[in-house]
């Protein structure tokens, strides 16, 4: 090398660096290169931001002397501030070296490597020349390290935390943390640097916590919202605090799972994102293993961890929640994850997820699809995890748990079978001394509980209270599960208890449970089956001792479970239906309160279920929910309280037609009031309606449940505007179940009877049209007489269809004596003699349960009178008889016709249906000319048939007509009720399609068809039915049929009612809807030498 290094100047050029990993592994705003001669020369590199491999490019030059100093120190610093630093950074290396080793590169540039980090050598390319003298060159150099006292605590805090990181030794962290600390005591709120020093100090403190050192996160996290907000948008560390936020929120969600802290990290990481320029070792964070997890589009190679990650935080947020809306949104997640895991490895945990996810959806709606889907993905995630996998007792514990829930909800015994099979199998996977086997233990017993509830096996039993016991013994006190086994024991105490009745036995019980809610807080889920079974026990208590005091806790025990927030309303009404039926049993005051609970429950319940047929399937699904406004109405009665009686029957009778009116109320009221409001609600109303019509064409599982959330998120907009409405004073009642006041406008034109069937009672409530209601019981009928006249009267139709038409019906007229004697002549009684009813007054009749399958209105004693001048009168000669489903029905038809239209009258008729959809009619189009003869002509008749007798002609002419007149098959489904239908040419026309179609200006319908009034046997008291869907959807009077027609009889019906009911049109008037009920009455006496008994009984009258 020429010259001496007392007087050379030596120029450097540092180009570049990589491998730049940081000792405490956070991530820097920029990384800098630092030269030191002596304390006056001195230079700094200017800081670079970090590239995603760990590199860095400077390209800065600067020229030193070597006077007087024959070597330097090189430093690699980390800067964890973008612009003004606050102290000098972390050390990421650092050399000692003698100009002439700087020298010995010569003018190519050579790569200076340092010690390692991580294992890792860190480096930086170096150029190096020498120049001429310069006078003025080590003058400019001012760029020394920061000293001073905030400075020298920062650094010292730097080195104790990457010494912490490196070594895990607690006294360097707290070293550290003294040091950060003791430099943010220097930082007052209004110091500059005061967002770097808190955020030194919150950094330490989460790792910390990471690592388990230390405790508090809640105040880590507090802290750096503070340092965020001292850095907003324009500040140049704004991205890293706000990646330091995101990061802290991340680590609290893994070790707590806040699911809002998921949300809350995912909103943070959508505002930094675009803030970090690509390639950056930022954005490469931020958009890797944290970020992009939640935000990678689809196609993403990381998105199914990013699916797996969400839906495991949403269903952390449902527990915590239980909002469906996070369930459904999981489901989604876990749908995409396994379509795009199939075939890989993971794709058993996704099954996994979710099925979890789904088996949760089940416990929250009870939907028997989510329980057959989670046995279904539980078993192939089982097939994925053979007896040596890791997680394969998980996988044999899920899919027995599934299989039990399903064996509860249909006792199936191949399913509990299964389930004892694969615990058995999982309980060898844990032998003794295993830290699960007191779990599995547990398992198998409630399997064998099981088993003993459905067989009556005491081995079984027996086995299972070891079980337990043992199970009880293995675990600690604290252990998460051990509520549980206390439960499961208490259970089968109590059921050892009945067969035994060994006091011992139950006060056990009761012991444990009491233990078991000690344990757990006052939201925990578990609490739910603390009440259940404490309720449980102390029922088996009383039923021994008859101690009134533990009938009341049993009741109280009852309410909270039926009350607990961390359940699904499916549950929820589990409960609340055993409460009413318990507190009936042992006649407790409560059965009332218990009945109202199922209502609110129910209405709740079938609000969130995006489809019409759903609805059915939601007042199906629970066991005892059928006959529950007739066994409330029967306990109001019996309390003396026969208003109540009437709402309560209104309230649970015909609800999913109750829940449809709902979206279709008339609004004009409002509309006077606050238009605004009546334009909201009726918009969300026919959103709403119309979802629930669409949904039924969906097939696609994942598109079925992502149309569900979008149901429950305008369910939930519809809500608010109903509750918007009755904030308004006049409108406080806006939808709410009605009053008895508001009910008794069903009797505006003619007493209603409701006839209850219960199973404590059989009675009828006679609402008058003004005054009290009156109470007429039926002591002599009991539910189970009801059953069989049922049964007798179908019999008897069938037989009679085969006799010759003027063969006596002696069958049907002891039957309809029956009715007369058993059940109507009471009622008449009070109609004649207390109501003082003129002859030949309407009367509306309103049955439920039972009485909805018998004919009422054919009540006929069959008697000579006394004087022997002539036959006894019937009900039919005494009333012109109706029927209604319900009282709100009718209340809402009469509503309707206030608004009048030009009428039109459309015949429809359809003898020759399509190949497989019935025999040929061959009355059908004689009678569509009778009906055209004796129609009119100002009626504006129009006829359609044949190949123009199609579903989407019939639905127009519907549509286009108020009065009609409709020959063709009627088909009633007994399985799912909505699917009733006409049959036409080409398709059905079903139930649903008239439900479809909002049409307040019809006013009648003859319905010349088989089956169109009679409902189905699941749900009896919701009369769904083809002429009650016509009622629904806009039609006031309707004449329907309860079975078969002849045809012959058909021509004889039709021939007579519309004589009698346009024989005062011939000068001209209106057709009056209201007059059909008197004109059916007059047609059928006019047939009673015609026609056979059954025909003339078949025909029937809904509405006004």
């Amino acid at each position: 090398m020429p010259g001496s290094s007392e007087s050379r100047y030596i120029t450097l050029e540092v180009i570049n660096g990589k491998n730049l990993q940081v000792p405490s592994e956070r991530i820097p705003a920029g990384i800098y290169v630092f030269f030191n001669v002596d304390l006056r020369r001195c230079w700094k590199s200017a800081i670079s931001v970090l590239s995603c491999d760990e590199s860095v490019v400077w390209g800065n030059t600067v020229t030193l002397s070597s006077h007087a100093s024959p070597a330097l120190s090189v430093e690699i610093r980390a800067s964890y501030e973008a612009d003004q630093m606050l102290g000098n950074g972390e050390v990421i290396g650092k050399l000692q070296m003698s100009w002439d080793e700087l020298l010995d590169h010569g003018d190519e540039p050579f790569n200076l490597s340092f010690p390692p980090v991580r294992s890792v050598h860190p480096s930086f390319m170096l150029k190096t020349a020498i120049v001429l003298a310069c006078d003025d060159q080590d003058s400019a150099l001012s760029d020394s390290l920061i000293d001073c006292k905030i400075a020298r605590e920062t650094d010292a805090g730097h080195a104790q935390f990457a010494a912490y990181v490196r070594s895990k030794t607690v006294s360097h962290l707290n070293a550290a943390i003294e040091h950060f600390q003791l430099a943010l005591d220097q930082c007052p709120v209004s110091h500059p640097d005061h967002a770097t020093a808190l955020t030194n100090l919150t950094w330490a403190r989460l790792i910390g916590y990471i690592r388990n050192d230390l405790r508090d996160i809640d105040v880590t996290i507090s802290l750096f919202h503070d340092a965020l907000a001292l850095c907003p948008q324009c500040h140049p560390d704004h991205s890293l605090s706000l990646y330091n936020l995101t990061e802290a929120l991340n680590q609290r969600h893994d070790k707590k799972g806040t699911a809002t802290d998921i949300h809350k990290a995912i909103q943070l990481y959508h505002e930094l994102l675009p803030l970090c320029p690509e390639s950056t070792y930022l954005r490469s964070i931020a958009a890797g293993a944290n970020g992009v997890d939640y935000l990678c589009p689809p196609g993403h190679p990381l998105r199914p961890g990013a699916l797996d990650k969400l839906s495991r935080s949403l269903l952390t947020r449902f527990q915590q929640r239980s909002s469906i809306d996070d369930v459904d949104e999981c489901i989604q997640f876990g749908r995409e994850a396994v379509s795009l895991f199939k075939g890989h490895s993971g794709c058993d945990d996704h099954l996994n997820n979710l099925a979890i996810s789904l088996l949760f959806c089940f416990f929250h709606q009870h939907n028997p699809n989510d329980l057959d889907d989670t046995i279904s993905f539980l078993k192939e995630a089982l097939r994925l995890r053979p007896v040596w996998h890791q997680y394969c007792d998980s996988s044999l514990g899920n899919l027995g748990g599934t299989f039990i829930t399903r064996f509860n909800e249909h006792g199936n015994i191949d399913d509990i079978t299964r389930v004892i099979s694969l615990r058995r199998k999982a309980l060898t996977l844990h032998p003794p001394g295993h830290p699960r086997r007191g779990t599995t233990l547990t398992n198998l017993a409630i399997a064998l509980k099981a088993r003993y509830d459905r067989l009556d096996i005491s081995e079984d039993l027996n086995k299972a209270i070891d079980m337990y016991r043992e199970s009880l013994w293995l675990k600690w006190y604290d252990d998460p599960q051990h509520h549980v086994t206390l439960h499961k024991l208490s259970s089968a105490l109590c059921s050892r208890f009945k067969q035994t009745q060994q006091k011992e036995d139950v006060k056990e019980a009761i012991t444990l449970c009491q233990e078991s809610l000690a344990a757990l807080s006052s939201l925990h889920p578990e609490r739910y089956f603390s009440y259940m079974w404490l309720q449980k026990a102390y029922l088996s208590h009383y039923q021994i001792l008859h101690n009134p005091a533990d009938l009341s806790l049993a009741i109280e025990n009852f309410r909270l479970a039926s009350r607990h927030p961390t359940r699904g309303i499916p549950q929820h009404i589990i409960e609340a239906i055993d409460w009413a039926h318990q507190a009936e049993v042992y006649q407790h005051e409560s059965a009332l309160e218990a009945y109202q609970m199922c209502f609110e429950l129910f209405n709740t319940h079938m609000m969130t279920q995006s489809l019409v047929i759903s609805w059915h399937e939601a007042a199906t699904a629970f066991h005892g929910a059928q006959s529950l406004s007739v066994d409330a109405a029967s306990c109001a009665i019996h309390s003396g309280n026969l208003c109540q009686a009437v709402e309560l029957v209104e309230q649970g009778h015909g609800q999913q037609w109750s829940l449809a009116s709902r979206l279709r109320t008339p609004v004009e009221d409002l509309k006077s009031t606050n238009q605004k409001l009546a334009h909201n609600y009726l918009e969300l109303s026919k959103l709403v309606s119309n979802a629930t019509q669409s949904s039924a064409a969906i097939t696609d599982r994942a598109a079925a449940d992502q149309a569900a959330t979008e149901y429950k998120i305008l369910t939930r907009q519809w809500e608010a505007a109903v509750a918007e409405i009755c904030d308004l004073w006049v409108f406080s009642r806006f939808l709410l179940p009605p009053l008895y006041e508001d009910l008794q406008a069903a009797a505006r034109q003619g007493p209603v009877i409701i006839l209850i069937a219960s199973q404590y009672s059989c009675s009828t409530i006679i609402i008058p049209t003004s005054g009290d209601p009156h109470h007429v019981p039926l002591p002599s009928i009991a539910l189970a007489d009801l059953k069989i006249l049922k049964d007798c009267f179908t019999r008897a139709v069938r037989q009679a269809s085969w006799m010759n038409p003027m063969e006596l019906r002696s069958d049907l007229i002891v039957l309809s004596c029956i009715i007369w004697d058993e059940i109507m002549l009471p009622i008449v009684n009070v109609l004649q003699h207390v109501l003082k009813l003129k002859h030949h007054s309407r009367i509306w009749l309103c049955p439920t349960a039972a009485f909805t399958s018998i004919p009422l209105h054919a009540a006929n004693p069959f008697q000579t009178k006394a004087d022997r001048s002539g036959k006894e009168p019937c009900l039919e000669d005494l009333y012109t008889c109706s029927y209604t489903p319900t009282l709100s029905a009718l209340i809402r038809s009469r509503q309707l016709m206030k608004k009048r239209v030009a009428q039109s009258f459309i015949a429809i008729g359809q003898g020759q249906p399509g190949t497989g959809r019935g025999k040929e009619l061959l009355a059908v189009n004689s009678e569509l000319e009778l009906v055209h003869e004796l129609v009119p002509a100002m009626a504006n008749r129009t006829t359609i048939s044949g190949d123009t007798a199609t579903r989407a002609g019939a639905l127009k002419a519907l549509q286009g007509n108020t009065w009609m007149h409709l020959a063709c098959h009627g088909k009633q489904d007994p399985v799912q009720p909505y699917n009733s239908h006409f049959v036409m040419r080409d398709e059905h026309l079903t139930l649903l399609d008239i439900m479809d179609k909002d049409i307040p200006h019809t006013e009648f319908t003859f319905l010349s068809t088989c089956h169109t009034a009679v409902g189905d046997e699941a749900t009896p008291d919701e009369v769904i039915h083809l002429a009650a869907g016509l009622q629904f959807s806009g039609f006031k009077s309707i004449i329907g049929t309860s079975w078969e027609v002849d045809d012959a009889v058909t021509k004889h019906a039709v021939k007579a009612f519309y004589e009698n009911m346009f024989q005062d049109l011939k000068d001209g008037g209106a057709m009056d809807c209201t007059k059909v009920a008197c004109a059916l009455n007059h047609a059928m006496h006019a047939m009673k030498t015609k026609v056979p008994l059954e025909q003339r009984m078949v025909f029937i009258h809904i509405g006004v």
